[in-house]
Formats: C-alpha cells, structure tokens, sequence
C-alpha cells in the first residue's frame, strides 16, 4: 500500500509517499481500505515537531492523521463486518497512521457511517466534532437558554461547535474575519463580532460559555466578556496554570482540553449527521499525492471549514 511518511520534524517536504505492507490486525480491530482522511491543525504542530509530536516521534515509520473514512475489508470485532462503511478519529492522540490507503483501527472508535453522507463529508466530521462535542456537551455542559461564544467560527472546530450549540439549545455568537460573517450566520449563529475591529473591554461580560480555538491573548479577550460563574475552554493554550488563574481571578472555570477517540461520542455525531442537523463545511478536497499543499493550505490559519485528502493516487 501506499502511506506518507512524516521522515523528520519540519517543513512539508519531510512528507514523502512510500510502498509499505498494509497493516496486520488484532483482537477488537478491523483493517480499513481508506476512501478519505482530513487534515486539521494538530497535523500541521505535529509535523513541525509541536502538537502531539513528543508522543510519537519515536514511531518509526511515523505516519501523521486520525480522521478517516473508509470500508471494512477485514474485522476481527463482531461490531463491523466486510464491507460496513465506517469512520472515526483514530488513536488520538496516540500513533494514529492515517495518512495511508489503509489503516487498522479499534473497532471501539469507529461508527458506520450513514449512507446519506459522502466518506469526504464523513472524514470531515471526526476530530473537530469530536473536540466541539466534548467541549460543549461532556465538559461545559451547554443547555438551552444560555449564551455562548465560539472564537474563530470559520475554522475546523468552530464551524461545527457553532452547529453543536445552536442544536443544544443555546443563543450563539462566532468570531470570526468580517469577510465569514455571512459564512458564520449562514451556520445558525445569532451573531457575529469581526474579531479586527472589536474593542471587548466596552462590552458587558455576557457569555455563560466561551470556546477559544485561538489561543494567545485571545484567553483575555474572552474573560472580558465570560459572566461570573461561566466556563471558557481553550483548545490550543494547554494546561497553562496562568491562565487557570486569570480565569478565577474573574471568577471564571477556565480549563484545557485534549479531545479523545471515542465511538459512542462518534455515534451521536453520525446521528446528528444522519438528520442533517450537522453540515461540514468542506473548502477543498486534495488527491493523495498532493498532501503538502493541503498541509500548506491548512498552516495559511485561512481555511474555512475542513480540508480533505482522497486517497486515490496516479498509477
């Protein structure tokens, strides 16, 4: 099979296609033939020797990717037998070796996919569901009649956590560049703050709920405007003790967190996704031997909605 291989931490060019043996399973796995992958910005970290990299740099080869789409082709898990259509984030953050026409997987992560939805659309709604999913619902515990903000709403994660709170119940308002407003509002949002031009010291602290998928001073932004007693969870600032305290010292819970593979969570998102309720939005699809310009594409911090690689290659 073919795979890319991640051949040292850097620039794109360390990403490079080479002839591997398709992957042996074990007990409760299934070897997928992969139809799709996407590409997030834990890629783009890792490949640079940050996200998840100090986890796994000593795989070798080391192949980069978690989101897949694809068809069972051998299962050694009553879950799934041939042929099933499945997807799923696998192994995150762990070794998760995507980034290849074929992968095994712990059946326990995966879910079949619905038969209304491409393996694009599907390969689209993995780990930036799964990280809107367990922020808003397993940690932050959003319910109706509260009010949340959801930072860079264009983005991977943000474009569906906008989808997510509006499907809980919750009045929401995106951030994003003026050019996505209409982007962010076609979402469902409530409302809009264009994230060059807003001065958040002048507003009242509004929001029971704020999703920072910015980092930087962007945690300071959002305690500014978080009420007393409200949560703010930041995607890529990390544990930062610094943080924890500003937070509290505003009397806000301010929290990390690092999403989880996980099949029952992944089985509520196909359902949302069966129902239409969940739409990703898919700005560009990339052959597999083009997987560095996606990754370029996706380091521009530019990207609206997901970046997808089929996996077909040029014989």
């Amino acid at each position: 099979m073919k795979a890319i291989v991640l051949k040292a931490p850097g620039g794109v060019e360390n990403l490079v296609i080479q002839d591997m043996d398709k992957p042996t399973i074990k007990s409760g796995e299934v070897l997928i033939q992969v139809k799709a992958i996407s590409i997030n910005p834990v890629d783009i970290k890792t490949r640079n020797g940050k996200g998840i990299y100090g986890r796994i740099k000593d795989e070798s080869p080391l192949v980069l990717g978690w989101d897949i789409s694809g068809t069972v082709v051998e299962s050694l898990d009553d879950r799934f037998q041939i042929g099933n259509e499945v997807f799923g984030m696998v192994n995150f953050p762990g070794h998760g070796k995507a980034y290849a026409e074929y992968i095994a997987a712990p059946a326990s992560q995966l879910v079949i996919k619905p038969k209304n939805i491409s393996h694009e659309v599907a390969a689209a709604t993995t780990l930036v569901a799964l990280t809107a999913w367990q922020a808003l619902v397993t940690n932050a515990k959003v319910h109706k009649g509260q009010k949340v903000l959801i930072h860079a709403a264009s983005g991977g994660v943000g474009h569906i956590a906008v989808q997510i709170a509006k499907y809980l119940g919750a009045t929401v308002v995106g951030t994003s560049s003026a050019k996505n407003r209409d982007f962010v509002l076609n979402l469902g949002a409530d409302g809009h703050i264009d994230y060059n031009d807003y001065d958040w010291t002048a507003h009242p602290r509004e929001f029971d709920f704020v999703l920072d998928t910015i980092g930087g001073n962007n945690i300071d932004h959002s305690l500014e405007v978080t009420k007393e007693g409200g949560d703010i969870i930041s995607i890529p600032t990390g544990l930062n003790e610094e943080v924890t305290a500003k937070a509290a010292s505003k009397g806000v819970k301010g929290y990390f967190i690092l999403v989880q593979s996980n099949g029952d969570d992944m089985k509520k998102i196909a359902s949302l996704l069966e129902e239409g309720i969940l739409k990703p939005h898919i700005y560009k699809i990339y052959s597999f031997e083009h997987i560095q310009k996606a990754h370029l594409q996706q380091e521009t911090g530019r990207t609206v909605g997901k970046l997808i690689i089929t996996t077909a290659t040029k014989k």
